[in-house]
């Protein structure tokens, strides 16, 4: 369990966005990861994704559109870090 908080960090929101299956599960494993205290990136997301890269790219893309996530850095080696943002924050219309 991570150490900076004792409750999951999933919003249920996530399901009323009207995003694809591809975001939603982006967004799980984005949620995961930050529950490990791992970084959320493009690397460490492609171990755990089980569809083709493209498909995590454009669930990660539709994350980014509604302000669900935001980048870090972009490294030169395409390995983006990404960060969650605040449910209150999001885009939902």
């Amino acid at each position: 369990m991570s150490t900076h908080e004792t409750a999951p960090t999933m919003n249920q929101k996530i399901f009323d966005l009207g995003l694809s299956v591809e975001a939603v599960s982006a967004y799980l494993l984005c949620c995961s990861l930050f529950d490990n205290d791992t970084v959320i990136s493009t690397k460490n997301l492609l171990g755990l994704w089980n569809s083709t890269e493209k498909a995590l790219i454009e669930g990660l893309d539709a994350l980014l559109k509604r302000n669900v996530l935001h980048r870090i850095i972009s490294e030169s080696e395409g390995n983006t870090v990404y960060a969650l943002t605040d449910a209150s924050k999001w885009d939902v219309s």
